[in-house]
């Protein structure tokens, strides 16, 4: 859920690579992650009551709490000892819950804190803050501690302490109990805390919680209780988790779901109010569908009453609008097909080459590509689209594009009408012979696709005639290869016919093919190239031979070697051989690399230097399980 603006931007030396969903990208309008879009509640004194208010965590406190949780980390994993350590640790968090909650310092440890804790020791804290929920959810730090404590359901839900008990240390909630409460409270002021610039991110939280389903929004969050290595994991490798859910959980939800529709122009309107609402959908999507379409149908019903476009639909207006179009984005992607297809033909068909040219309205209309699945919904989009899409990318919205070549891949359909269209936008459909360059082009999405030609070769800096020019730029080494570059050209390896997209990588020298591999975008081309099932073997054979005598520096490369690895998973053992071949020339330079004694080590690089024959056995087994393990899997 982005929060930055979104603006409009004028067209550079490049087309802006805004990334399919324009986050970060130059020319998106995305703020960049870490400066606008606050992973965190911003600082917002509002809501909170004054500092006085809050109890004072004195330093010897905050120290104590400082050395117990440097000697929690370094404690072994289990046993008495560390049990003992948690449940004294968590008796003084206790009793100081609310002064630790409401210290900036403080907050930060107590959420490392709730990550070690068990069960019981957890709804004591819990329960220790309820009687202040409204200041802590409503406070700058508070409320990354009720994100955390709600966070840590899926590690405890299922564990058999949840009875509660009344032991020495006093009566204890269960945890089902403390997250209804929280629950019931939240519903009975729901629109004070879905508008409050905090307690909307504790809202969001805890309708994920109740419907079993932590987002990767929230999952890419970094927190207090994670390592360092998984705070800095990109967000694309976190998936959505989901965990099992009392049915409480789930009534509770839907309770939640019909609090939305009783201020529904608040909710579609209000900027952090909508927030709430875009979270409700995803999580109905994945686990009350028929919830989530009414919610979806209350959202178009509302808009679609309002006051009249000029040009077509109400719905049109707020498409444009900066908050509204942002919930109309995740609308359309949780929309079922035949609900979206009546969508499309309501009140967007024959617009679309206005969304596509318009600075916010762009966006959603890429969440309809992406959300296109049927051929009776891609035809229509597609004519609509199509004679335009030279112009929408030097609009500096290529995000459109790309999104709709992804739809041509995922239905299986018009994929020869949008390359041979990406060709002219290009300018290296005619001849034939300029063709070879389209993946240099594609790759940086160069300024070659604005209308006139002359401007290419401006652009490049070159006097040749424009003839000359893609020739060129196909012996040119490649520039810094773009996201949108690299998804567009992973699309187009997954078409029925990726040839002329192979041919073109067929013609890059080593030391280009070496460039895209380095690349961190430009080396999951040649994950595309490895996985495509539409690439076979002999042209994926033809493409990767172009890396002979380029093995070491790939794998002396952080996304090299990746691609060094996986190139080496697929390959026969003639190839292998060739490859651990001309490793085993530079064998103490990759042995002193960070990234090379990896490849050493998983190529069995001493064993082939050493005992050949032993090397040969070993690489035969594994090609042996590898093809018992195919046929099983094609079985």
């Amino acid at each position: 859920m982005g929060l930055g603006p979104r603006s409009p931007h004028k067209v550079g030396r490049r087309f802006p690579a805004g990334g399919k969903r324009g986050r970060g990208a130059k020319g998106s309008g995305r703020p960049l992650p870490g400066s606008k879009r606050q992973p965190w509640p911003p600082p917002d004194r509002r809501s909170e009551p004054p500092p006085d208010s809050h109890p004072h965590l004195s330093p010897e406190a905050l120290g104590y709490f400082r050395r117990a949780l440097s000697a929690l980390k370094e404690a072994p994993e289990t046993g008495e000892e560390r049990d003992l350590m948690v449940h004294n640790i968590m008796k003084e968090v206790e009793t100081q819950a609310l002064a630790l909650s409401t210290n900036r310092t403080g907050s930060e440890m107590l959420q490392e804190l709730l990550g070690f804790s068990p069960l019981k020791p957890l709804c004591r804290v819990w329960a220790a803050l309820r009687s202040n929920l409204r200041t802590v959810a409503c406070h700058r730090c508070g409320v990354h501690v009720l994100q955390s404590a709600l966070l840590q359901l899926p590690r405890l839900l299922g564990s058999a302490e949840q009875e509660g008990e009344d032991g020495k240390d006093g009566p204890t909630e269960t945890l089902e109990e403390l997250v209804l409460g929280l629950a019931a409270e939240v519903c009975d002021d729901f629109l004070f805390y879905c508008g409050d610039t905090h307690g909307s991110f504790v809202v969001r939280t805890l309708l994920q919680v109740l419907g079993g389903t932590i987002l990767e929004s929230e999952r890419a969050r970094p927190r207090g209780s994670q390592s360092s290595e998984a705070q800095k994991a990109p967000a694309r490798e976190c998936k959505p988790a989901d965990f099992e859910v009392p049915e409480t959980f789930l009534n509770r939800l839907q309770d939640l779901t019909s609090s939305f529709l009783k201020d529904i122009a608040v909710f579609i309107t209000d900027k952090i109010s909508s927030f709430c609402l875009q979270v409700a959908l995803q999580v109905l999507h994945h686990k009350l569908p028929e919830f989530c379409a009414y919610l979806c149908n209350a959202v178009i019903g509302y808009l679609s009453t309002r006051s009249s476009s000029v040009d077509g639909s109400p719905l049109l207006l707020f498409l444009r609008d900066q908050t509204s179009s942002r919930l109309l984005e995740q609308v359309l992607l949780v929309l079922e097909p035949p609900r979206l297809q009546s969508l499309f033909e309501e009140h967007l068909q024959g617009q679309l080459q206005t969304l596509a040219a318009h600075p916010i309205a762009n966006f959603p209309l890429q969440r309809l590509l992406d959300a296109v699945t049927t051929p009776e919904l891609l035809s229509p989009v597609f004519e609509e689209l199509s004679p335009v899409l030279e112009a929408v990318l030097a609009q500096g919205h290529p995000g459109v594009v790309i999104a709709l070549v992804g739809a041509c891949r995922r239905v299986g359909a018009c994929q020869a009408k949008v390359l041979q269209l990406l060709l002219e936008a290009f300018h290296c459909a005619e001849p034939s012979s300029r063709q070879v360059a389209c993946v240099p082009l594609f790759a940086t999405l160069m300024e070659g696709a604005v209308p006139a030609e002359h401007q290419v070769a401006v652009f490049w800096g070159w006097a040749h005639p424009p003839g000359l020019l893609v020739e060129m730029a196909a012996a040119r080494a490649l520039g810094d290869v773009t996201v949108l570059g690299s998804l567009l050209l992973q699309h187009l390896l997954h078409f029925s016919t990726p040839g002329l997209v192979l041919r073109s990588l067929g013609a890059l020298t080593g030391p280009q093919l070496l460039v895209l591999a380095q690349s961190p975008a430009g080396s999951h081309v040649l994950d595309a190239i490895l996985t495509s099932p539409s690439v076979t073997r002999k042209q994926r054979r033809r493409v990767l031979q172009n890396l002979k005598g380029q093995y070491v520096a790939l794998a002396c490369s952080r996304h090299g070697s990746r691609v060094l690895d996986a190139i080496w998973s697929g390959a026969a053992l003639g190839a292998r051989k060739e490859i651990a071949a001309e490793l085993g020339e530079q064998n103490q330079q990759l042995i002193r690399d960070p990234f090379g004694h990896h490849v050493a080590r998983n190529v069995a690089l001493t064993t082939f230097l050493k005992r050949r024959e032993a090397w040969e056995q070993q690489q035969g087994a594994v090609a042996k399980r590898r093809r018992a393990l195919n046929s099983i899997l094609e079985d």
